[in-house]
């Protein structure tokens, strides 16, 4: 038990992964405060949950202007600066909404507005993020690494939307946007403080356009990659871009109000926290894709029984279900491209992960908020349900050799 428990977080063995670790636990969970609020708050102004998906949209559409661009820029300067940077933007943009909803002065478009500015500067962040842990610990600790940063990420699912709930309901929205822009502090401060030993990178002498074409042509040259790509593609606008439509759950499927909605994201936060200490434990085994195939086959399930079944059990613990597949998914989609990926092109090969993942993530939103105005919340997550079950069909009958892809 000992031994397992160890390589569950052997990556916690390196003082500079230790200290993003710590500095990630507080941030992800103001991240999720401020997501879990501002969806309830716009839910609240407009009562529309198509406007929820235009706020997604909005926020995704700088993931396909920039972060393909973001991934030449990581691959070429310093990373740590890129990210104090974004890390720095996105806390200012915090107490900004913080300020419109204390005056009371917000108006939703002030929300999309500041959704977009805040997809800006995590157009610039994610892929920067992705391909800056291999410079904190070794790269045979990488897929652990991952896994624990998921597991943070994670963690913040669960603790983040049900206390953001708890704020909400008794202080207001404004007090979620606050403390979220007080918890970008710890990351800056652990980039700092980092002692980081910089790999030598190859001199660029080619165009950005060029570099940039390189990581385009490796990623849809390799066969196994361009199959988790697509596969991503698929869960990030028919299975992860539901999540948008939890306010709307929460309150009209389910007669519930902001602390269900917080409910809700918390469950499907306790899925993927599961799966990602599992996979952290496993990495270094080679189980991954079959973990990986088991979670794209579950993932249609969770979802149609969702969808069937209109009651808060159910939908809790579908949910559970559905954030364990989502993540098992996810991933070790980026584990086994960042194992399968060289050095020199990481940052480019990571940033198309980001713009498959995150990219499509808004047309889906943007989708199912048109869906849910059409025909209800409930047939469009059965609608989507039929369709996941279709693609991860024949993605395994066209490519059985991809669930032992390690």
């Amino acid at each position: 038990m000992n031994l397992q428990i160890s390589q569950t977080f052997s990556a916690l063995k390196y003082p500079n992964f230790r200290l993003w670790f710590s500095g990630q636990i507080v941030s992800l969970i103001g991240t999720w405060m401020q997501a879990t609020a501002q969806g309830f708050l716009l839910y609240e102004l407009t009562e529309s949950p198509v406007m929820l998906g235009v706020a997604g949209f909005a926020g995704g559409i700088p993931i396909w202007l920039f972060s393909l661009y973001s991934g030449v820029i990581s691959d070429r300067i310093s990373r740590r600066k890129i990210l104090i940077i974004t890390q720095t933007s996105m806390m200012i943009l915090g107490f900004i909404l913080a300020a419109l909803a204390f005056t009371e002065l917000v108006q939703p478009w002030h929300i999309i507005v500041l959704a977009f500015c805040l997809g800006t500067a995590n157009a610039f962040d994610a892929p920067v993020r992705q391909s800056f842990i291999v410079e904190m610990i070794p790269k045979e600790e990488l897929t652990n690494a991952i896994a624990l940063n998921s597991s943070v990420f994670n963690l913040g699912t669960i603790i983040g939307p049900s206390v953001a709930g708890i704020v909400y309901a008794l202080l207001g929205p404004a007090w979620c946007f606050t403390i979220n822009a007080f918890t970008f502090l710890p990351v800056i401060g652990a980039l700092l403080l980092m002692d980081l030993h910089i790999r030598p990178r190859t001199p660029q002498k080619k165009s950005p356009f060029k570099n940039l074409m390189e990581g385009v042509h490796f990623s849809f040259e390799h066969k196994e990659i361009r199959i988790l790509l697509i596969n991503l593609g698929a869960v990030s606008v028919f299975g992860f871009s539901l999540m948008t439509l939890m306010p709307a759950w929460a309150t009209t499927v389910l007669g519930g109000d902001v602390k269900t909605n917080g409910l809700l994201l918390s469950a499907r936060g306790v899925g993927s926290l599961v799966a990602a200490l599992l996979i952290a434990n496993l990495g270094s085994r080679v189980v991954r894709g079959k973990i990986w195939t088991v979670g794209g086959l579950v993932m249609p399930f969770a979802m149609f029984f969702m969808g069937v079944f209109k009651v808060l059990p159910v939908s809790l613990g579908m949910l559970v279900i559905l954030g364990w597949s989502l993540m098992s998914v996810i991933n070790i989609t980026n584990a086994l491209i960042q194992t399968h990926v060289p050095d020199e092109l990481r940052g480019r090969v990571m940033s198309i992960y980001i713009l498959v993942f995150m990219g499509f993530l808004p047309a889906g939103s943007l989708l199912v908020g048109w869906l849910a105005g059409l025909y209800g919340a409930p047939a469009t997550v059965i609608i989507c349900a039929f369709i996941m079950m279709i693609i991860s069909a024949l993605i395994h009958m066209l490519h059985p050799g991809i669930r032992n892809f390690n």
